[in-house]
């Protein structure tokens, strides 16, 4: 067998990258509008970013977390202090998954419950407790069967949220915008009532911010757009601007009884160098406002030139979906090989666009172009 089977593989090989822009093994230039799956906020090879890991490397480049590391703890102090609220108790890992995996365990040791409510269309990761909690079929009916209790309700809608969550609910897990299901955004009064029923039955409300949160949606979590203050917050993906890491934050009475979990890797501190410096940068540089500026051109944009060529463009931010009314990867395919634009799907038939959030207006210009020729007139 050989390697990579993982994945399958696209025809582009990347070889190196700058910005918004990554380059392939012919010398060709993509503008990137993936980041790939939103894990490069600050851009390919920040120098903040590479300083951090350089310097730690030359330090230590690994020692567990029982022992305390400088770059780890002030990485547990920066995030404590950006958490919304007073979520601030911090526990880190290796990936979104991971940091989904630890508020479901969380929850239900904190709540002495079993009962996960979740949403239709949502995505929260791969692994065995993170999967029950995902919606679609296709990446879960290998491994069946995956921990029960699980009920599934309607996305946005609070009335279904309320029938579902009682006395006997651990926790619920809700996006405040939707990746993988779609691009779809709840509404604040959505938001708010799921904050309102879990609080009234004693269950945790988790929050997952993996691909929504730092800065992505506007603001620093997206949950703050809802005035919002959730039991448990994770985050991954931008978080370490490219290296693996994941965060679980947690208010007091979630950490207090959380049970006993670990992981060797936590917060190893070349990892943590590199998401200080990534959060210092995001905050310093007020990186969630450009978001949010750029991102209204981007929306408002497309929709001047798609017009009813496409049934819908929305989001948050930098975090937009266009639904087309042909299969997106077809489009994908001729942003890359015509228009040397990188893009990504989000089901068959959204276009979904998720580039580092130092973009810029010409850039943001740029894309509208090749969307537009690459869509055409029989989307």
């Amino acid at each position: 067998m050989s390697g990579g089977f993982v994945f399958s593989e696209k025809p582009i090989t990347i070889e190196s990258g700058n910005g918004t822009t990554v380059v392939d093994d012919r010398g060709t230039e993509y503008l990137d509008l993936g980041a790939s799956y939103a894990c490069v906020p600050l851009g390919h090879g920040h120098p903040a970013v590479q300083s951090a890991v350089r310097d730690q490397l030359d330090r230590i480049t690994y020692v567990q977390a029982s022992y305390p590391n400088p770059a780890r703890t002030a990485l547990y102090e920066r995030l404590a202090e950006a958490g919304p609220g007073d979520a601030d108790n911090v526990w880190l890992c290796n990936s979104g998954t991971e940091a989904n995996e630890a508020a479901l365990k969380f929850a239900r040791s904190a709540t002495n419950s079993t009962k996960i409510v979740a949403t239709m269309q949502a995505f929260h990761g791969r692994t065995m407790g993170a999967l029950a909690t995902t919606w679609k079929d296709k990446y879960k009916k290998h491994y069946e069967p995956l921990i029960d209790g699980v009920e599934f309700v309607p996305y946005d809608d609070a009335d279904a949220m309320a029938e579902a969550v009682d006395p006997d609910t651990a926790a619920v897990i809700v996006e405040p915008v939707q990746g993988e299901g779609g691009i779809n955004p709840a509404s604040a009064a959505y938001l708010q009532a799921v904050r309102e029923v879990t609080a009234d039955n004693d269950a945790a409300m988790i929050v997952d911010e993996v691909q929504t949160g730092l800065g992505r949606t506007g603001s620093l979590w997206a949950i703050e757009q809802a005035e919002v203050v959730p039991d448990v917050l994770t985050t991954a993906k931008g978080l370490g601007n490219g290296f693996p890491i994941g965060a679980t934050l947690c208010r007091d009475w979630i950490a207090d009884d959380y049970g006993n979990h670990a992981s060797t890797f936590s917060g190893g501190p070349v990892i943590s160098a590199a998401a200080g410096a990534t959060v210092d940068t995001i905050v310093a540089d007020g990186i969630p406002d450009h978001a949010a500026t750029m991102g209204e051109r981007l929306r408002s944009g497309l929709r001047d030139r798609l017009g009813d060529r496409v049934r819908e463009v929305r989001g948050e931010g930098l975090m937009v979906g266009i639904e087309v009314k042909r299969n997106a990867n077809r489009i994908l395919k001729e942003l890359a090989i015509e228009h040397q634009v990188l893009a990504l799907p989000a089901g068959r038939t959204v276009v979904r666009l998720l580039p580092p959030l130092t973009i810029d207006e010409s850039e943001i210009d740029q894309a509208i172009d090749a969307l537009d020729s690459a869509i055409g007139g029989s989307s």
